[in-house]
């Protein structure tokens, strides 16, 4: 299979393996769910999430088709990317509605996990759900 050389060839996928880099260099993938907008790739998570923090001091990315639990083809293609982290509520509207047309009654059924966590979270039984948007892009 030939390597797609932007992010976005990625974006038909259901499940994209996500590697972030630690302070040491060491990869950390994670499977994620990702849709197209525009020139770049959108991904949903917590803004407490490992990614998130690796990503705002390090914002190189390597991406790879994958299953729902993270394992990659040893012939999958791979595309470098920079993430961009975006917490403006405005700007989430958008990758916040692609994400919901790709993924349907799933992003529906985890939205709604997600409102039960708000909810615990105001009557002070759970942690923050604070979700923000990674962006990325070649």
């Amino acid at each position: 299979m030939s390597a797609p050389t932007d992010v976005t060839a990625l974006g038909n996928r259901e499940f994209v393996s996500l590697t972030t880099f630690r302070r040491t260099g060491e990869p950390v993938p994670t499977p994620v769910w990702v849709a197209r907008d525009g020139d770049a790739l959108v991904v949903i998570t917590s803004a407490a999430s490992g990614k998130v923090k690796r990503s705002r001091r390090d914002p190189r990315v390597v991406l790879r088709p994958c299953d729902r639990r993270g394992t990659v083809a040893p012939d999958a293609p791979s595309v470098e990317g920079r993430a961009e982290v975006v917490t403006d509520a405005a700007a989430q509207e958008g990758p916040r509605r692609a994400l919901a047309a790709k993924y349907g009654l799933q992003w529906r059924l985890v939205n709604l996990m997600g409102l039960v966590g708000r909810l615990a979270e105001l009557v002070g039984r759970g942690p923050g759900a604070e979700r923000v948007i990674l962006r990325l892009r070649n």
